[in-house]
């Protein structure tokens, strides 16, 4: 598949309807700065999952969170 490009001056131009296009057809459009690709236009995909992955293993759990420490519990001793 090849990659559509569009220079800043007719995106600039023609803004409005290449966004559409972008939408209806879920092709990226590279926008180009005298034959550079600068900046790439891509349809917005939210997937739920992804939203979360991040998060993933960095949530401790606490069977008693108001359970008194011990001294041996602290990681810094005196």
């Amino acid at each position: 598949m090849t990659m559509v490009t569009v220079s800043k001056s007719r995106f600039k131009a023609h803004a409005l309807e290449l966004f559409r296009e972008v939408e209806r057809t879920g092709q990226p459009l590279v926008i180009t700065d005298r034959g550079k690709p600068v900046l790439k236009l891509v349809p917005y995909e939210q997937e739920p999952s992804a939203l979360l992955a991040s998060f993933r293993g960095c949530v401790t759990r606490y069977e008693d969170p108001t359970a008194p420490v011990g001294e041996d519990d602290w990681e810094a001793g005196a």
